[in-house]
Order: C-alpha cells, then structure tokens, then sequence
C-alpha cells in the first residue's frame, strides 16, 4: 500500500501544475496547508501576516511575497480566507486571479462567503477558462490540525476529481452538495442550525445554573434526551464549561455565518424567526466578546443574568 505521501504526490503529477498557491494561514488554514506539505504536495503559499508562513517554510514550501507572486507559478489556487470581501479581492482585485490567472488554472475556495457571491466567482472564472471549486470546510481547527476536516463541496465532476487528493489530505469526509455555490449554500445551513444551538445550550446552561442545578449534572441529562447536541456533549465540556475562551473559532466569525443565514433567509422569503433571535443575541455578545471562542456566548449570557459564568466541577 502506497503511503499518504506517496499517494499525493503521485496524484499532483496528473494534474496541470504540480504547484499548488494556498493564501489565507489563520487558524483553519495553516494547519490544512500543513497537512498538504506533509503529504508532499509542493506549496507555494501567502499570508498577509508572515508569521503565519514560517511553519510552512519549515516544511519547504515557498513563501510568496505577493498575491501577484503566487499565482505566477501554480496551476491550483487555494483560497481560505475570513469573509466574502477578502476572497473577492483575491479574485478580481488588480492583482488577483481575474487578471493574472492563466486558462485552467482552479481556484479551491474554502472561505465562509456570501453562496451569491462563490456563483459569481464560478461564473467569472469560467469565462475566462478557469475552473472554480468550493469546498466549505466543517469541522474544528482542531479536526483540521488532525487532517480530519469535512468537506462541503459545489463542483463540476471533472474538477471534483483534480481537488480530490488535496481534500483527502485534509480531511476524513467529502461531500459533493451540486455545481459550483453548493457547497458554501450546505455549510450555511449547517452553520445556522449550529450557532443557533450555540446561543440556545448557552442560555439552558445559565439557567439551570442560576436554578442551582449542577453543570455536570445538566451535560449529562441533556446529552441523554432530544436536547443532545454537538456544542453540548463536545464544544462546550472543552472549551467555556472548563473556562477556556479563547479563540478556537472566534465568536465574531459565528455571527458572520448566522448574518449571511438570516440576511439570505430574508431576500428568498423564508421564516426563520428562532434564528433572527439567536442571531441577535450571538451580534450582542460580540461586544467584549467579539474576539473570544464563540462557546464564550456561555460567559455573555451568564454576564446578562447576573451570575458568575458556570463551570463544569473539575475546571
């Protein structure tokens, strides 16, 4: 059997460039684009920050000085990148894939975007002759450091097949949701469904809490019930329960996803009543706590009943 790495790098030589650009090294992106330097893909890649880049250096990859600097020598553009704005600018900024891209060159965006705006990307990088892929990530950064991210993926077949080896090297699961768009459209969804289940545990907690009820005593009832779910029997026991907040996924990138959720639930006429709420609630919670994790809603909502934040007994 062929080892990881001998797999990835087979598979770069059936593309068109054996070069791979990835730009944005935050806290999902470096350690996907680690993962793809471990699997002996040859990186090229770019961080506003450039601190960001030195463990990648390390591994052998290339440091671009620029965007423009980049996209002059890959054939696969990797895009993982804070909000719609940023991916925008990397697509048709002056120096950007729009007017620098060579035909069959394939953007890989992964970034949390605007699903309106990832189509007219698709759409704008296909009349030029590129290609254009969106794999929305699932998942912790701590799933991702493991290689086990899930990936929500809007492409046409072909393409599918050219970025499969990079998803199999940072992740576990691959799921093609439709064309270009679909996967950003999934992982919205699921963001939605899961940062409103933030907001809710978070105000269960507290409130058990100010009953007297033990935390403990509450994850394990309510783990046991319809009540289950992910940020209450995983997210929070590691993280705001045992008093930690700081940032894996910061609570302000929550509210982004929720946003773009509520806002593009309103243009096509859908109710989501509960969710506008949440929403509202995670938007207030961003105030002194912006920056932090966003199980850190566990400490704004216990800040607004007058309480100390609850923990579970060994924290």
């Amino acid at each position: 059997m062929r080892s990881r790495q001998s797999e990835g790098t087979h598979a770069m030589n059936d593309l068109d460039s054996a070069a791979i650009g990835f730009v944005g090294l935050g806290n999902m992106g470096q350690p996907m684009a680690l993962n793809l330097a471990k699997a002996g893909f040859r990186l090229t890649v770019y961080d506003t920050r450039a601190e960001r880049t030195r463990p990648l250096a390390d591994l052998g990859a290339t440091v671009a000085d620029s965007l423009a600097d980049l996209l002059a020598g890959v054939g696969i553009v990797v895009t993982m990148l804070p909000d719609t704005p940023d991916v925008a600018s990397v697509v048709t900024g002056p120096c950007g894939i729009e007017h620098l891209g060579r035909p069959g060159l394939l953007q890989l965006e992964m970034s949390t975007i605007i699903p309106s705006a990832s189509k007219r990307f698709a759409e704008l990088l296909e009349a030029r002759g590129m290609r254009y892929v969106d794999a929305a990530v699932g998942r912790s950064a701590l799933h991702a450091a493991r290689g086990e991210s899930l990936f929500m993926v809007g492409a046409h077949d072909a393409d599918l097949v050219a970025v499969r080896p990079l998803l199999e090297a940072m992740g576990d699961t691959i799921v093609h949701c439709g064309p270009p768009g679909s996967g950003i459209a999934m992982k919205i969804v699921n963001n939605f469904q899961g940062n409103v289940q933030a907001q809710i545990t978070a105000e269960a907690l507290v409130l058990g809490a100010r009953l007297g009820l033990s935390v403990d005593r509450m994850v394990e009832v309510m783990s046991s019930t319809l009540s289950v779910n992910g940020f209450l029997t995983g997210y929070y026991p590691l993280k705001a329960l045992t008093g930690d907040i700081e940032p894996g996924f910061a609570l302000r990138l929550a509210n982004k996803d929720l946003s773009i959720a509520v806002n593009l639930a309103r243009e096509l006429g859908v109710p989501v009543t509960a969710g506008a709420g949440a929403q509202a609630c995670v938007e207030a919670a961003c105030t002194g706590y912006g920056d932090k994790d966003v199980t850190a809603l566990l400490d704004a909502a216990a800040d607004a009943a007058g309480i100390v934040p609850p923990r579970m007994a060994d924290a």
